[in-house]
C-alpha cells in the first residue's frame, strides 16, 4: 500500500433494507423487545402472595424462585460469553429463548416450591442468562459511537417489562390461577423469542459508521483492548464488579418486595401497590438510557457515584419516613428502580469503555456475575429481616451502609485503565 493512503474500512451491507447507519437501530428495537419478555422476572412480586397462599410457605421461601432465577441469570451469562463470541448472537439466542420458554412452561406443573424453583429459577433463569447478553453485544458492536445510549435502549425493555407484564400476570392469576399462568406465558415466550432471535448478527470486524469522528476520550480508549485474563488483574475490574453487586443488592431487593412494602409498610391498597409496580418499571426503564447517556458524556466513575448517592438518599427516606407514607414510598422506590436500571446499563457500557469492545462478550460475562451475587445477598437479606422483624422497613438500614461504600468504590476504583 502506498504511503499516505488510508486503510479502507470494512463495509456492511444493507441492514433491514436500510443503510447500516440507520438500519442498525433495528437491532436495538429487537433487543428491546427480547428484553421486554425476559424482564417479566421483575414482576415476580405479583406471584409471591399467591404462592404463599397456594402452598402455605414463608415469605423467604416464596422468594427462592426469584433468587435462584437471578443467580442462574448470572451463571448463564458467564457460561455463554465464549459461545457468543464464537457462534454469534443468532444461534445463542435461539438456545436461550428455548430454555426461557420451557422453564416458564414447566413451572406450571410444579407440585411444590422446590420444583418451581428448579424450573423457573434454574431453567428459565439460566435461559435468560444465555439470551440476555446477545442483543447487548449486538448493540455494542453496531454502536461504537453511542455505545452507552444504544445499550441503555436495548436493555430498556427489561426495565419496563413489569409495566406490561405485571398487569397481565395479575389478570391471568386471577382468571386462571397462579400455576397455569406460568404455563401460558411460557408458551408465548417460546414462540416469540425464537422469531425475534433470527435477524440478530454482528457487523463485519472493524466496521465503523460512515463519517464518525471519535472524540478525544474515545480515541484515548481506542488502544485499550484487555482480554479476560488481563482485565481481572486491574483495580477497575474489581471496582466495577463490586459496584454492580452493590447496586444490584439495593435494586433487586426493591424489585422483590415492592408490592408487599407498599401494602404492609406504606399503607397502600393491594390495587394501588400493584399499579405502583408498573410505575416503578417506567423508572427502571428510564434509568437505562439515562445512565447509558451519562456514561457516554462523563465516565463510569462519575455515573457510579451519582447512582449510589441517589440510592443512599432514597434508602434514608424510606427508613426515616416510609412508615404509612405513600408519597415517600412512591418516590423512593422509583429512585431505587431507576438506579437498578442504571446499573444494568452502566455495567456493560463501562466494561466496553474501560476494557475495550474486542473481548466484550467474555469480559462482561465475568462482570455480570456481580448481578447474581447481588440477587442472592439481596433476596436472603430482605427475606431474613422481614421474617425476623415482621417488617421490610429495617432492610434499608444496611442498604444505606452499602450505598456509602459504593460511593467510595466508584470514586476511588473506577478509573481509566493504564496500559
Amino acid at each position: 500500500m502506498r504511503q499516505g493512503m488510508k486503510t479502507p474500512q470494512p463495509k456492511a451491507g444493507p441492514v433491514f433494507g436500510l443503510r447500516p447507519e440507520l438500519g442498525r437501530w433495528g437491532f436495538v428495537a429487537l433487543g428491546l423487545t427480547i428484553n421486554l419478555c425476559l424482564g417479566a422476572v421483575y414482576a415476580f412480586s405479583v406471584f409471591k402472595t399467591p404462592l404463599i397462599e397456594h402452598w402455605g410457605i414463608s415469605a423467604t421461601a416464596s422468594g427462592f424462585p426469584f433468587m435462584v432465577f437471578l443467580a442462574m441469570f448470572a451463571v448463564g451469562m458467564a457460561v455463554t460469553g465464549p459461545f457468543l463470541a464464537r457462534h454469534g448472537p443468532r444461534r445463542v439466542s435461539l438456545v436461550g429463548g428455548a430454555l426461557v420458554g420451557l422453564g416458564w412452561l414447566l413451572s406450571g406443573f410444579a407440585p411444590n416450591i422446590g420444583v418451581l424453583t428448579l424450573c423457573y429459577g434454574g431453567l428459565a433463569g439460566g435461559g435468560v442468562g444465555v439470551l440476555y447478553g446477545c442483543p447487548i453485544a449486538t448493540s455494542t458492536q453496531w454502536f461504537p459511537d453511542r455505545r452507552g445510549l444504544a445499550v441503555g435502549l436495548t436493555v430498556l425493555g427489561f426495565g419496563i417489562s413489569p409495566l406490561v407484564t405485571a398487569p397481565l400476570l395479575a389478570l391471568a392469576i386471577a382468571r386462571l390461577g397462579v400455576l397455569p399462568t406460568f404455563t401460558l406465558f411460557g408458551a408465548v415466550f417460546l414462540g416469540l423469542l425464537a422469531l425475534l432471535a433470527l435477524p440478530l448478527r454482528f457487523p463485519a470486524p472493524g466496521w465503523v459508521p460512515t463519517g464518525w469522528v471519535p472524540t478525544a476520550k474515545q480515541r484515548a480508549r481506542a488502544g485499550i483492548e484487555l482480554d479476560r485474563g488481563q482485565m481481572v488483574r486491574t483495580v477497575a475490574f474489581y471496582a466495577l464488579w463490586a459496584g454492580f453487586t452493590l447496586g444490584s443488592v439495593a435494586g433487586l431487593m426493591a424489585v422483590g418486595f415492592s408490592k408487599d412494602f407498599g401494602v404492609e409498610v406504606a399503607g397502600a391498597s393491594t390495587g394501588l401497590a400493584t399499579l405502583a409496580v408498573s410505575l416503578f418499571a417506567v423508572f427502571n426503564g428510564a434509568g437505562r438510557p439515562a445512565f447509558g447517556w451519562l456514561i457516554d458524556r462523563t465516565s463510569p466513575r462519575s455515573a457510579g457515584a451519582v447512582s449510589f448517592t441517589l440510592i443512599l438518599l432514597a434508602s434514608a427516606a424510606l427508613y426515616g419516613w416510609g412508615q404509612g407514607n405513600l408519597a415517600v414510598y412512591l418516590v423512593a422506590f422509583s429512585v431505587l428502580w431507576l438506579n437498578l436500571g442504571g446499573w444494568v446499563a452502566m455495567a456493560p457500557a463501562s466494561t466496553a469503555a474501560l476494557f475495550g469492545p474486542k473481548h466484550y462478550p467474555r469480559n462482561f460475562a465475568v462482570v455480570f456475575s456481580g448481578y447474581g451475587v447481588g440477587a442472592i445477598i439481596g433476596t436472603l437479606l430482605s427475606g431474613a429481616i422481614r421474617d425476623g422483624t415482621g417488617s421490610y422497613l429495617p432492610v434499608f438500614l444496611p442498604v444505606m451502609g452499602l450505598a456509602a461504600l459504593g460511593i467510595a468504590i466508584s470514586v476511588l476504583g473506577l478509573k481509566p485503565v493504564r496500559t
